[in-house]
């Protein structure tokens, strides 16, 4: 079979089956709005929060959505994931839910809140080194072998893809239609999952993935429409510091999105700074990627209703307010 002719690995309809399952689980995040903002930029911007989505972050409408699905047996021999933080805490917490055993794998450099958190959920944490180069597929890959478990990546996985989805399709359900969507984007499963249901939910929109200027392999791998790659990004935005996209998000992308931008990491900052002292949001670095592309102009809005999601809100203080300084 031809890719022409493949079906979609992820479709709305798959979108629609995780709402279903995520209902009365997962919160229905408040959208949030700005006078500033919007004459700032020109435009009638919405805030989707998943800074305030169960543990922190938009995380868990996948892993949650991934691990639900299970079968008895494979519930019983537990989950493994690799994370640099917000995906170790979604899938600590669904398997809580679901009292799947879980281990996860982070970089000895992960954030101590991430880590905390994902511990706090009652999940085993194994640590790799990534500055001497160890790979965290491969140490997860081993561990699931091991133990026969399931390995639930933070985004290359079907499921996972059509949780993050749930996102935009509430954010549409909400306000309306939308000319723009803003997604932060690493491994671009949030932002995957948000095109597949923002163009069925409000035809003729322009969805935008926006990753740090520091890891920019999907603007990269857009331009070229070819799969880039790029090594330990240094970046602030440590949700954003995947390597590249993935076999299913690459041609996701490819397929429904229309733009890929960056932002610096002094962008990132100064919409950090707009969102915590203006609008009284908590947002990381990470969440604060698709408000720093609106708010700096990198693409025009002005006249447009524009949608822009927080992805999460998992922040260390001290680091926030070193940034701040």
């Amino acid at each position: 079979m031809d890719d022409a002719a493949r079906p979609a690995p992820v479709t709305y309809e798959d979108v629609e089956a995780a709402a279903q399952r995520l209902e009365g689980v997962a919160h229905r995040t408040p959208v949030a709005t700005s006078r500033l903002f919007d004459q700032r930029t020109g435009s009638q911007a919405f805030f989707k929060c998943e800074n305030l989505q169960r543990m922190g972050a938009f995380k868990f409408r996948g892993a949650y959505n991934a691990l639900s699905q299970l079968d008895a047996d494979a519930r019983r021999r537990g989950v493994v994931a690799f994370s640099s933080g917000n995906h170790a805490q979604a899938v600590a917490l669904a398997g809580q839910l679901l009292g799947i055993p879980r281990v996860i794998v982070m970089p000895a450099d992960a954030p101590a809140v991430k880590v905390a958190g994902t511990r706090g959920y009652g999940a085993e944490v194994v640590f790799y080194d990534r500055a001497a180069g160890q790979s965290r597929e491969d140490v997860a890959a081993r561990i699931a072998s091991e133990k026969g478990s399931t390995l639930i990546p933070p985004f290359d996985h079907a499921h996972v893809i059509a949780g993050q989805g749930t996102a935009a399709k509430e954010l549409v359900e909400d306000v309306g239609a939308l000319d723009d969507l803003f997604v932060p984007t690493g491994g671009a499963g949030l932002l995957s999952g948000s095109a597949i249901a923002a163009a069925r939910l409000s035809p003729g929109i322009r969805v935008i993935g926006v990753e740090p200027a520091g890891g920019d392999d999907a603007a990269r791998s857009f331009r070229t429409k070819t799969l880039q790659r790029v090594e330990n990004p240094q970046t602030i935005a440590d949700g954003a510091r995947t390597p590249s996209l993935g076999k299913l998000t690459f041609p996701l992308v490819m397929a429904n999105v229309q733009d890929v931008v960056t932002v610096t990491d002094e962008q990132i900052v100064e919409a950090m700074r707009f969102l915590w002292e203006r609008m009284k949001l908590v947002v990381e670095p990470t969440g604060a990627l698709a408000a720093a592309a609106v708010l700096h102009g990198i693409v025009p809005v002005r006249d447009r209703r524009v949608g822009i999601i927080l992805s999460g809100g998992n922040v260390d203080l001290k680091a926030a307010a070193a940034l701040f300084a």
